[in-house]
């Protein structure tokens, strides 16, 4: 086993998401941090082999890939087996991936195949080499140490910046085909939600509403609007999406998607330590709600005390016509 590391890269139609880059830039800084010497990636999916060509230029000294179709719809079990297959090809000690539904999902059964401990969420690299993560909804953070000799790691997606090109790389690597056990199941349907708007954790700017809403038609006649005017992703308090008004997939905080755009516009969301745990990392906080005392306003940057439902459709055509 060597002293290499393996990222696994999120990729969409052959092009490189945010998320990959995210967790390419921490196995970068830990590579430093740990005295580790290479870095390999693994993309999967249609566009594989376009994506990982487009790894090189990161530095990668190799990019493992397959665009088989049992790759094509995102199942736990066979995207496990083929990080395992890359990261025993690689002779890498420690995989890489960054904290969204689909790196938390795949990376434990990863580490049982590979008998790796591993540390999930985690926010930063002390120059000690420890590991940082939150704890208790961020109230606290912990140094851990990962004392396995193969070490996993999921990084939190707000917390790095994207990996930037840095010269050249070595080359790509086909993955052979692995064998799908049946109880990987099979994916029947898959529908994308949102449109045409951006991914909740990709997005630069983000609209969220909250249980103030009321329902799930006035999401659509009030959030919808103010988030295409900004071209921004749509996103949901808890309450929100337990009381229907918003799917699950748009959830924000604790328990949801952590993001940390560059706009962050709160909607009738009071604040609770759940959902700010997923969004006080968002460059500039806007927080419009009629009650002056809520604790979202502990954190914003600019706040509207005002009922939403007066205020929003102003708003809205008013950005529409400074766009325009």
């Amino acid at each position: 086993m060597s002293n290499s590391i393996l990222v696994y890269v999120e990729q969409e139609g052959g092009e490189l998401q945010k998320a990959g880059l995210v967790a390419l830039q921490a196995a970068r800084e830990l590579l430093t941090s740990w005295s580790l010497g290479e870095i390999h990636t693994v993309v999967l999916g249609a566009g594989a082999k376009d994506a990982a060509e487009k790894l090189l230029p990161y530095g990668v000294t190799k990019a493992y890939y397959s665009d088989s179709a049992i790759y094509e719809k995102y199942r736990a079990v066979p995207y496990a087996a083929a990080f395992v297959q890359a990261f025993e090809a690689s002779t890498s000690s420690v995989g890489i991936a960054a904290a969204t539904t689909t790196g938390k999902d795949f990376f434990p059964r990863v580490g049982v195949r590979l008998s790796a401990g591993q540390a999930s969420d985690i926010i930063g690299i002390q120059s000690d080499g420890l590991l940082q993560r939150p704890m208790f909804a961020g109230d606290v953070l912990a140094d851990v140490e990962i004392t396995t000799e193969r070490k996993l790691i999921t990084v939190r997606t707000s917390a790095f910046d994207a990996a930037l090109p840095e010269g050249d790389g070595g080359a790509v690597e086909e993955l052979p085909e692995v064998s799908v056990p049946a109880y990987a199941g099979e994916v029947v349907n898959f529908e994308a939600s949102g449109g045409d708007r951006p991914e909740l954790t990709e997005a630069e700017a983000v609209v969220s509403g909250g249980r103030a809403l009321q329902s799930e038609e006035n999401f659509e006649k009030y959030i919808f609007p103010l988030a295409d005017a900004l071209g921004a992703a749509v996103g949901a308090s808890r309450a929100a999406v337990d009381s229907g008004y918003a799917p699950n997939d748009w959830q924000v905080g604790q328990t949801g998607k952590i993001v940390a755009p560059q706009l962050y516009i709160a909607v009738g969301i009071s604040g609770a330590i759940q959902h700010l745990a997923g969004m006080k990392d968002s460059k500039v906080i806007v927080a419009i709600n009629k009650d002056g005392e809520a604790p979202i306003y502990e954190v914003a940057d600019y706040g509207l005390v005002a009922d939403l439902y007066e205020v929003l459709p102003d708003l809205t055509e008013k950005i529409k016509s400074a766009r325009s």
